[in-house]
């Protein structure tokens, strides 16, 4: 998932370059969001093993 925001950040810089303003404004907004989802993913699994502890084998 965090390569796809590198690839939507480096997609509005390109496009921010040539004055293409609406699709990088766009592809800033897909990169957030994602961003923001895998954050929440992360900190969800994060709980989750916390709450189950460990293992015994």
């Amino acid at each position: 998932m965090l390569g796809w925001v590198v690839t939507f950040l480096v997609v509005a810089l390109i496009a921010g370059l040539l004055g293409f303003g609406g699709i990088a404004g766009a592809s800033i907004e897909i990169a957030k969001i994602i961003f923001f989802i895998a954050i929440a993913l992360f900190l969800i699994s994060a709980v989750v093993h916390l709450v189950r502890g460990r293992s015994r084998v």
